[in-house]
This record gives C-alpha cells, structure tokens and sequence, in this order.
C-alpha cells in the first residue's frame, strides 16, 4: 500500500508554482524548475516513488518467482520492476507517480483533499510479462507497452467513509514541449485531410478525446476496490463499502469525477518563463466533460537524468544490506 508522504520541502526548493482556478470548476497548475534541475533530487523523492510502486514490485516478482528477501541470492535480482524497465516506460511511470505527488502536495480544482491507499501499476500487464521473461531471459529487452486505463486514481472520502469523489489522471511526458509535441499529444497524430488532400490534420484521438469520453465510473474504481479487499480489507472497510455502492450496475450511488491532465518534461526554447503550454483563464474548448478539471505543466530541465536516477536507485538501501 501506499504510505510514504510527498516530499513537500524538496517540492518548495524545487519549483515555483503558479496555481489558478480563474474560471469556476477549471484549475491550472504551472511548475517550474526554480533552477537547473539535480539529478541529485532523487534523494529525496526516493522514499515516495518506492511507496508507489511497492504494491505492483510484490506482485511482479511473485509471478516471476523472485524471491523480495535481501538474503535470498536471488539468481534473477538483475530482472527487477519497476527498475528494470527500459526508459520510455520508465517515464511513463514517472508521470503516474507525479499525478500522486501532486495531488498530495498541491491544492486542486474544488480544494478537495485526496487520498491514495494504492497506486494502480499492478494492472500493468506487458510490465509484469516483461519482468517475467526478462527473469529468465536476460537478454530478452524491448518496449513496453502503457497501461490500460486511467494513469492514476485517487479518492475524497467523507467522515464516515463514503467515497464521494474522485480524481482520474492522464499524465504524458516529452523531452521538450514544443508547440508540435503538444498540439500532437492533446489533439491525436495528424493525418491526410480528407477533404483536402494537400493538407494534414490532427485526427482528434488524443488527450482531449480521452478525457472526453472518459466513463463518469471507470475501470480504475473498480481496480482500486479490488486490491483494497485483498490487501487491506479491515482498514478500509468503509471505503470499499462505499466502492461496492458507486460501482453496482444497478441504482449505483452516485459520485463526482475530477479530470487531471499532468503534462510533464522540458519547457520548449521559446517560452517564456510563467507562461503555461496550456491557457489558464479560460477553459479550453476542446475540454466537452462537462467535470472539474485540472491541468498540471511540470517543466524542467535534465528529466531523463533525474527518471534514470530515481529508478536506478529504488530499493538500494535494501540491496546494500544483502
């Protein structure tokens, strides 16, 4: 389960944020490097990343038959999740885990407090056949494909521990957000105009697409129910009590969603600085939802550096005392 807290001090030394909720039920987040970012950073944002991916490293490395004791001599300790990932996934679960660390250090759209019991990566499929096979075939590497689903999901649970809200993440990560990058990653790839062939266009399945028509009851929901009641079913009987209510096909109780769009890596040579990628003081017309929404822009330099740092190091502390 999830239990470390976001490293709220080192967040403060690393960025200056620009919060806004100028329009009601829309809030955007810029953050900035304060300055050139320190692979070094990794110290501290360590213990929150270990946390986050605890739940999904137990059960990769059971299905893969590696043993978690430091004193096992595990002959295939080379083939560990999430380290042992290449570095286009590892981004991939580096914007996941912001998603989190923003939510939990930063004041969203509705100023609603969520909570995480769990991050959702166990329902990674292609990472935990990666791991797998790379356990017994070490020179077995390749891509790995995303995650099915929402990126991340976090809750809002009452004093009696109904669930009355939840937030739903899409986190993407680029070296550099160009004008194109984006335009490409919120729009969709571009494609032949059909209607005029010497041009091309974005083919609308992007970001906005997805949020768009993202279920008001998502597979996350029932994802998250279901590692509560094998994990933790006592501390948090409420809430899967609630859950059970939210996602029943039939007369579900009803509860509100929270869109979160967390775009992540370098700021393009061009901007200038507090300038967002995304506008602030009106709500982007392609956002249809009709829910709160929230943009977060993380941008930094040095960000295959400081994933490839963070990732490296997970769990050293333990290797060191085998």
């Amino acid at each position: 389960m999830h239990t470390a807290p976001p490293p709220k001090d080192a967040l403060a030394k690393w960025l200056n944020d620009y919060p806004s909720e100028e329009v009601e039920g829309y809030g955007h987040l810029l953050l900035e490097e304060k300055a050139e970012t320190d692979p070094a950073l990794a110290d501290d944002l360590i213990d929150y990343f270990e946390s986050a991916h605890l739940d999904a490293r137990k059960c990769f490395h059971k299905l893969a038959r590696i043993s978690l004791h430091p004193d096992a001599g595990d002959e295939a300790c080379d083939a560990q999740y999430p380290n042992s990932l290449p570095l286009t996934a590892l981004k991939g679960l580096f914007g996941e885990v912001m998603c989190g660390m923003m939510a939990e250090n930063f004041e969203f759209v509705g100023k609603h407090e969520y909570l995480i019991p769990v991050f959702l990566f166990r329902n990674h499929e292609d990472a935990g056949q990666y791991i797998y096979t790379l356990s017994r075939d070490p020179t077995r590497t390749r891509e790995v494909l995303g995650r099915k689903g929402d990126d991340f999901i976090a809750i809002v649970v009452d004093n009696e521990g109904k669930v009355t809200r939840f937030i739903a993440g899409e986190a993407k990560w680029r070296g550099s957000w160009t004008p194109s990058a984006l335009a490409t990653v919120m729009l969709g790839a571009k494609i032949e105009d059909p209607e005029d062939k010497t041009k091309r266009i974005h083919n609308g399945k992007g970001i906005w697409f997805e949020v768009n028509r993202g279920l008001s009851v998502p597979l996350g929901l029932e994802q998250l129910h279901a590692i509560l009641d094998e994990c933790e079913p006592d501390k948090y009987s409420s809430v899967i009590a609630s859950l059970d209510r939210i996602l029943a096909r039939r007369n579900p109780d009803p509860v509100e969603r929270t869109d979160l769009i967390l775009l992540a890596g370098g700021s393009p040579p061009t901007r200038k600085a507090k300038h967002s990628l995304i506008p602030w003081d009106v709500l982007p017309e392609e956002y249809t939802a009709g829910r709160d929404l929230q943009i977060v822009e993380l941008l930094f330099s040095n960000g295959d550096d400081l994933i490839g740092e963070i990732y490296s190091r997970l769990w050293a502390k333990e290797d060191a005392l085998a």
